[in-house]
């Protein structure tokens, strides 16, 4: 099998049936070795299983006899989308630099919208971030600033603009907006958390930022006492139209929000606060992974689908 590709074409050619997909998401998340997920027992020689005279990929593990496949426990278990099909979202997924609306993925792989934003939210669970340690540390510059996603009060309705933004009928002062921190280190990572309505923005930098790092941010208010607690504290105030003075300055986290607003706005346009954190998850991955190839970026994907199988009900409860 040749597993070197640099394009979609190539991967097409290079995985042309869900046999050959089988054996290449294999060789990525077992090193061509069987690993049994119910035991852990990696063994060449768990029993291999045919269906109708044909090996399709079912082993029966050795130590504890239970049956299993490459497939169990990740977003491609129990779907009756072909393998093939998978991968050819997730390839697409992981290339286009804003994302993949659920209408042009169910384009391109024949099948329904509903079925498309299913496996899009499955692919971003996938590409989520599993590293929770913190950001920066000693001599590290950090930036961290927040800002509000969502539509534009002008465009809705008078009813449920008054419904959205006025307190006395349930709404909040921000309405229909969701707010989202951002913390970036200057050459390294981002991480992106929705700030929800019983959590403290300050409390949510430091569990996200060591205390040890630089931390750069503009004049809000919320900063001041929190800075004092860092190694130094940069600002700048956007009000009085200064954004750099020297080196401090927030001009790597505003990017990246810059980046987030094009995906949202230019090619999924709407994003409900209940699904806010996954499209923040997807947009902090492809910015992680931007100096990686995009067929790293793709086996990247690969390999991370363990453990993050989605059900459809568990997406749609509310």
């Amino acid at each position: 099998m040749n597993t070197e590709f640099k394009s979609f074409a190539a991967m097409m050619t290079a995985l042309p049936t869900d046999a050959a997909c089988r054996e290449y998401l294999e060789m990525k998340r077992w090193n061509g070795v069987p690993v049994c997920p119910h035991c852990g027992v990696a063994d060449a020689n768990h029993y291999k299983l045919n269906v109708k005279g044909e090996f399709k990929g079912m082993y029966k593990c050795k130590a504890c006899k239970e049956r299993f496949t490459v497939t169990l426990g990740t977003m491609f278990e129990g779907s009756p989308i072909s393998l093939r099909k998978w991968f050819i979202a997730t390839y697409i997924f992981s290339a286009h630099k804003k994302g993949i609306s659920s209408h042009q993925l169910a384009r391109d792989l024949d099948v329904t919208q509903k079925t498309a934003w299913f496996m899009l939210h499955r692919l971003r669970l996938a590409f989520s971030d599993t590293d929770n340690s913190l950001l920066g540390g000693e001599g590290v510059i950090v930036e961290a600033d927040t800002t509000l996603v969502g539509g534009k009060a002008k465009n809705m309705h008078t009813k449920k603009r008054m419904d959205t933004f006025n307190p006395k009928r349930g709404g909040s002062g921000l309405g229909n907006k969701t707010v989202v921190a951002a913390y970036v280190e200057r050459s390294g990572r981002v991480r992106m958390d929705v700030v929800e309505k019983h959590e403290v923005e300050t409390v949510q930098l430091k569990e996200n930022v060591d205390t040890a790092s630089v931390l750069m941010t503009d004049s809000a208010n919320n900063y001041k006492k929190v800075g004092k607690e860092f190694a130094f504290h940069g600002v700048v105030d956007h009000e009085k139209e200064e954004y750099v003075r020297g080196h401090i300055h927030t001009n790597t986290v505003e990017g990246v929000f810059s980046l987030f607003d094009r995906m949202v706005m230019g090619i999924y346009h709407f994003v409900s606060p209940k699904h806010m954190q996954a499209y923040c998850n997807e947009s902090a991955f492809r910015y992680n992974s931007r100096k990686v190839t995009d067929k790293m970026r793709f086996d990247m994907a690969l390999v991370k689908t363990g453990g993050v199988k989605l059900e459809y009900n568990t997406l749609i409860a509310k």
